[in-house]
């Protein structure tokens, strides 16, 4: 019997706290200060840029490495496919003839399709 006063007292306590802080008024919140840019030490190397961001890749020299990192949801998997393809097929002759491999759909190819080139 004292259990059940107990857990009901307990309750009782934790419900009303909570009511409690949610009408609770807020206080209002003081402007961040901008902060300062950080020094860059200059002894260290500047970091490397990735191929994808500037560099188009051409399907028809790319190694499966160069085209695992450079397109989007292209794996390892799909990006030895498409080497394969070109091996046993002969060099693309447009871009949209990716479609053709194994894996790449039409969601993947208008994905990567500003990255691409045929050289």
């Amino acid at each position: 019997m004292r259990k059940g006063y107990f857990y009901s007292l307990v309750f009782a306590l934790l419900t009303g706290a909570s009511v409690a802080a949610i009408a609770a008024p807020v206080a209002p919140v003081a402007p961040v200060a901008p902060v300062a840019p950080v020094a860059i030490d200059s002894a260290l190397p500047p970091m490397a840029v990735s191929q994808s961001s500037s560099a188009k890749v051409d399907l028809n020299n790319a190694d499966a490495v160069t085209l695992q990192k450079s397109l989007a949801g292209v794996g390892e998997a799909k990006a030895k496919a498409i080497v394969a393809y070109r091996e046993s097929n002969g060099p693309f002759a447009s871009i949209d003839e990716l479609l053709e491999v194994k894996g790449i759909g039409k969601a993947i190819l208008d994905r990567n399709r500003d990255n691409l080139e045929i050289n």
